[in-house]
């Protein structure tokens, strides 16, 4: 699996990483950080067999992608093993969002082994910053209160695009983004 993501900016990565950090040491889960999973917004999951045919989709989205602002405003869960941050879904994030499907479904039509998944075709998604993973009814229910201790509203800058791999997760590439006219 083959994902797209958006990263923050330090103060914002600082933050992220000691809620990620906090939900590791009260649940005993470290799935994330063992993982070296940095804090991120995931706007496209695909699968494909050609890592250059990743790259491709990759490069097309990133060339028009500018810096901007996002609030992260609320803690939710994925039943039943997610905890996680969510932003406010502005125009740029459903911008980003609409212009990454369109660039897969664009090599969806020219080739035949590129899968989009399920959670992020139009209208299915859910724009998030994974917190815990795999985690435990009772694991999920102490990352809840310990969140409910420490979170607050983070206001953020998107910084960075990036291409990975899962599974372990491996970052194949990151490209900074650069103040210009969105899209």
């Amino acid at each position: 699996m083959y994902l797209i993501s958006i990263y923050f900016d330090d103060k914002t990565n600082k933050v992220l990483q000691g809620h990620m950090d906090a939900v590791a040491r009260v649940t005993g889960n470290d799935f994330m950080l063992a993982g070296d999973v940095p804090p991120h917004i995931t706007v496209g999951a695909f699968e494909t067999r050609e890592e250059s045919l990743a790259r491709e989709v990759f490069d097309k989205v990133a060339a028009g992608i500018a810096p901007d602002r996002v609030s992260l405003v609320s803690v939710g869960c994925f039943m039943p093993s997610v905890i996680y941050v969510a932003p406010v879904l502005n125009e740029y994030l459903q911008t980003l969002s609409e212009s990454v499907q369109k660039e897969l479904y664009k090599a969806l039509n020219q080739e035949s082994d590129i899968r989009i998944d399920e959670h992020y075709k139009p209208y299915s998604w859910f724009p998030h910053v994974t917190l815990g993973k795999k985690l435990s009814a009772e694991q999920l229910q102490s990352a809840f209160s310990t969140m409910l201790k420490r979170f607050s509203l983070i206001n953020g800058e998107v910084v960075k695009i990036g291409l990975a791999r899962t599974n372990p997760f491996c970052n194949l590439c990151e490209v900074s983004l650069k103040k210009c006219k969105v899209f």
